[in-house]
């Protein structure tokens, strides 16, 4: 092939390949704020499943404090806790925590807890279970996330905290006993952090 047709080829991918990146960045640039305004009501969506919005005056997402202890949150990096306020006094809160020991890999966990340290509920946000096994700690494909409303440190007592194939009190899934063994050990943990730190936890929100 000639040089000069080699060039003009060149040239002419070149354009390409810059126009396409162009394209790509403006879209990104036009529909990002939209994306984050989704996101944030998608996870809005998600704490007011574990705290009512009539149980609180604050913004949720505004309201929140960043917390690091990869032994009972499971997670290398700090993890997000949202906090519920009425009339200024605690309600009740939710940890991001993490269970790392999934079958498939780690699970992300909402965990609301309620001021007198009892469970207003748990819902998974993202795992990697296996479909039609594990996947069922999912709200979507059943109900079993629902065991851990109302359960605190105190019901069952502490070492009951385990599926009932290790002597615990809690049902495991059929034909998989590694997913709900992860989740209810990560729910106990975050239980425990709410009960060690409890008051710094609940620290009025830094003003900017």
């Amino acid at each position: 092939m000639p040089y000069r047709q080699i060039a003009i080829t060149t040239i002419i991918l070149l354009l390409f390949a810059i126009l396409g990146t162009a394209m790509v960045a403006y879209t990104y640039d036009q529909t990002r704020e939209q994306i984050a305004a989704n996101e944030r009501a998608t996870l809005l969506r998600k704490l007011h499943l574990l705290i009512a919005p009539d149980r609180h005056d604050n913004v949720l997402l505004e309201d929140t404090v960043s917390v690091l202890d990869e032994t009972l949150l499971g997670s290398e990096k700090p993890v997000m806790v949202y906090r519920a306020r009425k009339d200024g006094e605690p309600v009740a809160l939710v940890i991001a925590a993490v269970a790392p020991d999934g079958y498939s890999g780690s699970i992300k966990l909402l965990v609301g807890i309620n001021v007198d340290g009892s469970l207003s509920g748990v819902r998974v946000v993202a795992h990697r279970e296996t479909p039609g096994l594990g996947d069922a700690i999912d709200e979507a494909r059943s109900d079993w996330i629902h065991i851990f409303d109302g359960k605190s440190l105190h019901a069952p007592e502490l070492n009951r905290w385990a599926v009932k194939k290790d002597g615990g009190d809690f049902d495991q899934l059929t034909g998989a006993t590694i997913t709900p063994r992860a989740v209810v050990k990560a729910v106990r943990n975050a239980l425990l952090y709410y009960q060690e730190h409890e008051e710094e936890l609940f620290a009025p929100a830094a003003k900017h």
